[in-house]
């Protein structure tokens, strides 16, 4: 007869895992003792699938209710049953074993293997149901299902450098060999300082597990503060090799990644002596030696552009500072073993950055002050800098924020005139100061760019100069970038693209939509066209050399994205302006990059199979200047001659199937005599050929 037990023990869920205490202690670093509650975590998290990437995923069979049962013929076992709460259909059927290793964690999970790389876990609602099927287990194992409890209840001993660590194995060992397991830190003094230094290696600091206990092992027994003392005996005595040795351990101790060591290195009393450890590496020589404290002393100033009355943020703003310092100049690059090491003190740098934006941004006083003293026309221009460069960095910060917290610090920002200041930045000298309001203005239009077109359309209705309008004053800072590669240039026109982006404007009515579009067109493409106008004003290249290639590059690239996504305004504006004409002069340019970009502009009108401008290209006989260039370029095999091909194949496929395209093949016999002076003429140009004659 089969017995029940346990029957109202509610199993929270059921899982299986290859290999789940491998994946779940070394990937997330969590300690074993706390591995109830992380996996609780885990297996509750909408995310967990997202583990995959790894190749190890969870399985979680379901919520049901657990019974153990007793075997009722010969050569059976006991067996954990777990039945489905919703459907009482059998969750898991599991054999118990006398050689299977089962664990308790902590309270309310037990995790046990069945073969090689298949490993089961319970995770109980109740300590008490676990307790319950854990005896069941013991009893059927013959173990002492109270070694856990007797385990679990050690603490440290009274001078706090003792932690216990328990081992619940109740399988395949007699219970003479559960025995707790401890990490004793030695005393804190000079000749102990190698055997702590031992303790603290980088191959034991990796270890999941003795993380956890160093970790409990360092807060309950005050270690911190006695190291830094420590240091300070060491430093007075210059005894550098033991500066060594507390350089290695605190930098250990680091790599532990536990937030409530965090909390104590980085506080106040102790960030600045914890910085000073971190200046004797021992992979330099002492004359070598960085003199951290002495740069945030002396040349790292804090400038307090306006006055902060909260002492809890300015105390919080210092830490982030010193904190930020510390991982991006004073902590080595981590390897490939530590990179998760850190991921704690990358969290407690992005909730400060959190703290921070939101108690700023949200004092009224404090936006009015910066913004008043931003607009004040006395204000000189070195503080005229440092305001911009605060609000750049508080712009920065922000990025921490979630998204409806971050479209509220920005909206709020607009209230206060952020874009009219902006706006009058950008007409001053000073390049620091444009430069912060570019970030600015970059920041804004990536989190919220409608407010950013609702400015401009204001702006329209009051300025008559098309010089004093925002978006060209930014085109103007396009084409002044003064980096050869031009990528500050490359950057802002990515964000004009955003601005006229018509998946940008789906919550915009279609009359909004379409006034920005012919304000853009109106006031700002020629502004942004100008360079590329001017020269090729005389059908041929004024200047050819590498700046001005970039930026017409850039440029072009920026007109074939208005090709693709504004049809009836681009259209309108290339007819106008004669601008596909001007652009094909950019294919007698010595830069391959830019006669590319040139054909691609082509390619791109010529593949939207429009009336209208397949009218323009044979009216205008536009595709002479391709044949001069696939004359000039001779037998080169290159990027260049496959990109020409592949728009003669384009114009012969589509030619077949609509008329307008068919318009193109007219040019054909026009240059017949060109093609066939090459020594070989591709198949797919003669092919073009051979259409138009038939």
């Amino acid at each position: 007869m089969v017995q029940s037990v346990s029957l109202k023990n509610k199993v929270q869920t059921v899982f299986h895992l290859n290999d789940i205490q491998e994946f779940v202690l070394s990937y997330f670093q969590l300690p074993n003792t706390n591995l109830t509650k992380n996996v609780e975590h885990i297996l509750k998290s909408k995310h967990f699938t997202s583990y995959a990437c790894i190749k190890r995923q969870w399985d979680d069979r379901g919520t049901g209710f657990v019974t153990c049962t007793t075997p009722i013929a010969p050569n059976t076992n006991h067996a954990l049953i777990v039945k489905s709460e919703v459907d009482g259909s059998t969750l898991l059927d599991s054999k118990i074993l006398l050689n299977t290793k089962y664990q308790k964690q902590q309270e309310t999970l037990i995790v046990w293997s069945e073969g090689d790389k298949h490993d089961l876990a319970l995770s109980f609602q109740e300590k008490a149901g676990c307790d319950d099927i854990w005896e069941n287990i013991c009893d059927v194992q013959g173990k002492d299902s109270s070694s856990f409890l007797n385990n679990s209840n050690l603490t440290s001993e009274s001078n706090g450098s003792t932690i216990y660590e328990s081992d619940d194995e109740c399988a395949g060992e007699s219970n003479d060999n559960y025995l707790p397991s401890t990490i004793t830190l030695p005393p804190v003094d000079l000749s102990h300082l190698r055997d702590i230094c031992d303790l603290f290696s980088p191959d034991k600091v990796r270890d999941a597990s003795r993380r956890d206990l160093l970790a409990r092992a360092i807060e309950s027994g005050n270690y911190i503060r006695k190291l830094i003392d420590l240091f300070h005996i060491c430093e007075d005595l210059e005894n550098i090799e033991s500066l060594h040795q507390i350089y290695e351990i605190i930098r250990s101790i680091f790599y532990l990644n536990k937030s409530s060591l965090f909390e104590i290195l980085f506080s106040e009393e102790f960030i600045i002596d914890v910085i000073g450890c971190l200046e004797y590496d021992s992979q330099l020589n002492y004359n070598e030696k960085r003199n951290h404290r002495e740069f945030l002393d002396t040349k790292a100033t804090f400038r307090e552009v306006i006055p902060i009355i909260n002492q809890e943020l300015l105390v919080k703003i210092h830490q982030t500072y010193r904190v930020q310092y510390i991982q991006d100049a004073i902590l080595p690059a981590p390897s490939l073993f530590e990179e998760n090491l850190l991921s704690t003190m990358n969290s407690f740098l992005f909730f400060n950055k959190v703290d921070i934006v939101t108690l700023l941004y949200e004092d009224p006083k404090f936006l009015s002050q910066l913004f008043s003293t931003l607009k004040d026309e006395n204000l000189s221009d070195e503080k005229r800098k440092d305001l911009m460069l605060f609000l750049k960095e508080f712009c920065v910060f922000s990025q921490t924020l979630q998204q409806q917290n971050r479209d509220n610090f920005f909206q709020a920002l607009a209230t206060h005139g952020i874009l009219n200041v902006i706006q009058v930045m950008l007409s001053l000298d000073d390049t620091t100061t444009k430069q912060a309001a570019l970030d600015v203005f970059a920041s804004i239009v990536e989190c919220n760019p409608s407010t950013v077109r609702e400015y401009m359309l204001q702006e329209t209705q009051s300025t008559q100069d098309d010089d004093e309008l925002l978006l060209n004053l930014v085109i103007s800072e396009i084409q002044s970038d003064p980096d050869p590669e031009l990528s500050g240039a490359l950057n802002l026109m990515n964000y004009l693209k955003l601005l006229i982006d018509p998946e940008n404007m789906m919550a915009v009515s279609i009359s909004e939509k379409t006034e920005f579009l012919s304000f853009f067109y109106f006031r700002s493409m020629s502004v942004l066209l100008a360079p590329l106008m001017a020269n090729t004003s005389d059908l041929k290249l004024a200047r050819d050399d590498f700046h001005i290639a970039q930026l017409q590059n850039l440029i072009l690239d920026f007109v074939t994205f208005c090709v693709e996504h504004h049809t009836y305004h681009m259209r309108n504006f290339l007819n106008k302006k004669d601008l596909l004409r001007r652009v094909l002069v950019l294919l007698k340019s010595k830069h391959q990059f830019l006669q590319l970009s040139a054909l691609r502009f082509l390619r791109k009108i010529v593949g939207l199979k429009d009336e209208q401008y397949n009218l323009t290209i044979v009216r205008n006989n536009l595709f002479a200047p391709i044949v001069d260039a696939f004359k000039a370029n001779k037998r080169r095999y290159n990027l260049l001659n496959s990109a020409l091909i592949e728009l003669f194949e384009f114009i012969r496929h589509y030619g077949k199937v609509t008329s307008s395209t068919t318009k193109l093949l007219e040019v054909a016999p026009r240059t017949r005599k060109v093609l066939e002076s090459s020594s070989k003429v591709p198949e797919s140009t003669d092919k073009v050929l051979e259409s138009t004659e038939k």
